[in-house]
């Protein structure tokens, strides 16, 4: 059954098209991965399947009455709302179909009850067994372990989730609500490895359709049954996961190219026939014949030609042998998160933080700043030390790429700026959007930009591959690998590291010698 078809759809961002007599359809119960590089417009396609945002031209087809669900960022669960409570709304439905029957099994015990009461009840039952309503709770306890959920404490105050924790919530009671169509952007952003692989083994077995955006290819590999590719303002369906998809695409582009020489060869061939031929009373027929061929060639476009994004860190002055000293640190706001760590971190060490999210890499980082005070313990910076902090927190939200950059770095000239921020990935077109209206992999790329003009010898990076594109993670990690000061970074990703650095800390590890 079609569920969802968009024929012809044009949009446009100010003077940016996103895009031009765009053409997609989605059947009943397909797996879809998305991809494109940052800015091609996929979260917006989303949006425009929700309806948040309209077309400038074409249509957008939906099945009567269907059901799509999306992740709901700023979702309001309420005061005073439990973890468990709140997965439990992914079933308001079928709880309010108990609620129901309940008030009839009571009316039912009047001997002059309307006998239609019996009726009613039995359609309700009929529901709640339909729908697993009798295996809810089990299904709450398997969603929350799977999810990380359980670790948090589902008796937890939802007001006292961070922005990730909430994220998971809200993927949880999503996936509970089993829509016909489910639309996840980015959804292992904010997951540790284990819980990607419960995610994976979920949505392979999810009995209706789904599109997933991610940049996370080994997770699409798994998933995808087709892979939708957005390039030039133009959707392309592949059939097979993300590998096949790979393959399928580098020979479509080699006969785009092939294609498209021909076709520049025979132009050529009658534009010089044409230029020789029509001043000549004997052959202007023939040129005229022929010229009139030329202007009914529909013309190829070249082969799109992706700019790669580079980034390259420079070491701005040496610091001295130790970097960090730390001795029976502790780290945490009200109560520690980790045991007591004593360690060193010496020059031109290059150390990936890994570890489920909410145990305390952020804080630990924050702490070794000087940004938060330890709880106990000591830990000291050397001399010369020059740190430049990624964090996950976003850039000015009203500012534009270029705007921010000359604020933060005045005496570059502005057309250097520009050709840096080229060189990251950030174009003219979006160099003069406010920041609020690029793509996350697109603000990263700017944040990033700016950490490679300041001055630093020590690279501190809390997950910086979130929302970057395959492209620009390679070459974010060739430049952290060519770098010649100390890195540290926390990520989710051991492709993204495992080829350069020197040394792994498994914070939960940590924990678990402690315990």
């Amino acid at each position: 059954m079609l569920l969802i078809e968009a024929k012809n759809i044009a949009f446009s961002y100010g003077d940016k098209l996103i895009y031009k007599d765009m053409n997609f359809r989605l059947m009943e119960g397909e797996h879809i991965a998305l991809v494109g590089h940052n800015g091609a417009g996929k979260s917006t396609f989303l949006k425009l399947i929700l309806g948040e945002l309209l077309p400038d031209g074409g249509v957008i087809n939906k099945k009567s009455a269907l059901k799509t669900g999306v992740i709901e960022q700023h979702l309001h669960f309420g005061k005073g709302k439990s973890v468990y409570a709140s997965l439990q709304d992914a079933f308001k439905k079928l709880f309010d179909a108990e609620r129901t029957m309940n008030e009839l099994a009571l009316k039912m015990q009047d001997p002059d009850a309307d006998p239609a009461y019996i009726d009613q009840y039995g359609q309700l039952q009929e529901l709640l067994i339909a729908h697993d309503f009798y295996t809810v709770d089990a299904q709450i306890h398997e969603m929350a372990d799977g999810l990380g959920l359980t670790a948090i404490g589902l008796d937890k105050d939802v007001d006292q989730l961070s922005g990730g924790q909430l994220t998971k919530l809200c993927l949880a009671k999503l996936l509970l609500e089993k829509p016909e169509v489910l639309l996840l952007d980015e959804p292992t952003n904010y997951l540790d490895v284990v819980h990607i692989n419960w995610l994976t083994n979920y949505l392979n077995t999810y009995p209706h359709a789904f599109i997933v955006i991610s940049h996370d290819t080994e997770f699409l590999n798994t998933i995808a049954q087709f892979v939708y590719h957005l390039e030039n303002q133009q959707l392309t369906r592949y059939v097979g996961n993300y590998e096949s998809y790979l393959k399928q695409h580098e020979a479509r582009m080699e006969q785009q190219e092939i294609a498209f020489r021909q076709q520049q060869r025979e132009i050529k061939k009658l534009e010089t026939y044409i230029q020789k031929n029509k001043v000549r009373t004997a052959t202007a027929k023939q040129a005229k014949s022929r010229e009139k061929q030329l202007n009914r060639i529909e013309r190829l476009d070249p082969p799109s030609q992706m700019h790669k994004p580079t980034f390259h860190f420079t070491v701005d002055s040496q610091p001295v042998r130790i970097i960090f000293d730390a001795e029976n640190l502790q780290v945490g706001y009200h109560h520690p998160l980790l045991p007591p760590i004593s360690m060193n971190i010496l020059r031109g060490e290059k150390i990936a933080i890994i570890g489920h999210n909410g145990i305390g890499k952020t804080t630990l980082l924050r702490t070794l700043l000087g940004q938060l005070n330890p709880l106990s313990g000591r830990v000291e910076q050397g001399d010369r030390v020059k740190i430049g902090y990624f964090t996950q927190l976003s850039a000015p939200p009203h500012v534009t790429p270029l705007e921010w950059m000359m604020d933060q770095f005045p005496t570059i000239a502005e057309k250097v700026l520009r050709q840096h921020l080229a060189q990251c990935g950030v174009f003219a077109e979006h160099m003069r959007q406010p920041m609020d209206t690029l793509s996350g992999g697109e603000e990263t790329k700017v944040r990033i930009a700016r950490l490679m003009l300041q001055k630093s010898n020590v690279l501190i990076l809390d997950e910086p591959t979130n929302h970057l594109d395959v492209d620009a993670k390679e070459a974010l990690s060739q430049s952290l690998g060519n770098y010649e000061g100390t890195v540290i970074v926390v990520s989710h990703e051991p492709v993204f590291y495992e080829d350069w650095v020197t040394r792994v800390w498994d914070v939960e590890k940590w924990s678990k010698t402690e315990s």
